[in-house]
């Protein structure tokens, strides 16, 4: 319980719930980078159960890594992440949606994950 307010104080500090989200959509390396550390933190406070912070992890990564193209120091550890974010959205679906865990599959390849 105390974890799921300290949740809902984070998304009241940040302004809006969709914050992420929209740095993500506007792209450029700085806000990418954002939105990938806010994904991180949610999923911090979720434990790990939050399937959307988890894919947009996985987008935000990727989206990193074909912008910088192999320059960034953080491609060791992005790529960790990215992978270990995959791993644990697979098992999500294995559990909840194990009908379309293929078309999870699928997504997360044409991600280069």
């Amino acid at each position: 319980m105390l974890t799921c307010i300290a949740f809902s104080l984070y998304k009241i500090i940040m302004g809006s719930m969709l914050f992420h989200l929209v740095l993500y959509t506007l792209g450029g390396l700085e806000n990418l980078q954002t939105a990938k550390k806010y994904y991180a933190s949610t999923v911090d406070l979720t434990g790990g159960k939050c399937s959307r912070a988890l894919f947009g992890i996985c987008l935000c990564t990727s989206a990193i890594g074909q912008l910088t193209k192999g320059r960034s120091k953080e491609d060791k550890e992005s790529s960790e992440l990215q992978s270990l974010s995959a791993m644990a959205l697979e098992k999500d679906y294995k559990q909840r949606a194990p009908s379309k865990l293929s078309v999870l599959s699928s997504t997360l390849r044409s991600l280069k994950i």
